[in-house]
């Protein structure tokens, strides 16, 4: 819980941060967390959904808790979360984020891949 905690108060900083500078209007932050996932807060924010079924695990119906983090992902992957995002940044910074898309995992943080460059 504190893992997921920690990453999506430091993801939501770290983009705070690069919006204060008037440079990085109309661009897409790749700095920090935002180089690995594209939706690192988020991503944050199920983590910390994942730990409540490991908090019951002693309970004798805390295994249905289990379902909760798959319904969280399908919200956030499907139905509401990142598919708006996405639709919002592509509207705004266009081939800037395409490009990002590119080269930048969707959800799960991994390593990015290089990007294509105008």
């Amino acid at each position: 819980w504190c893992i997921g905690l920690a990453s999506e108060a430091l993801a939501d900083r770290q983009l705070a941060a690069w919006r204060r500078d008037p440079a990085n209007a109309g661009r897409t932050c790749r700095a920090g967390l935002w180089r690995y996932s594209r939706h690192p807060n988020y991503f944050g924010e199920w983590l910390m959904w994942c730990a409540w079924p490991l908090l019951a695990l002693g309970s004798p119906l805390g295994w249905w808790l289990f379902l909760h983090p798959l319904a969280v992902l399908v919200f956030l992957l499907v139905l509401t979360g990142i598919p708006h995002t996405e639709r919002r940044a592509l509207l705004s910074r266009g081939e800037d984020y395409r490009r990002y898309q590119r080269a930048t995992p969707m959800f799960f943080p991994w390593k990015p891949a290089r990007e294509d460059n105008p």
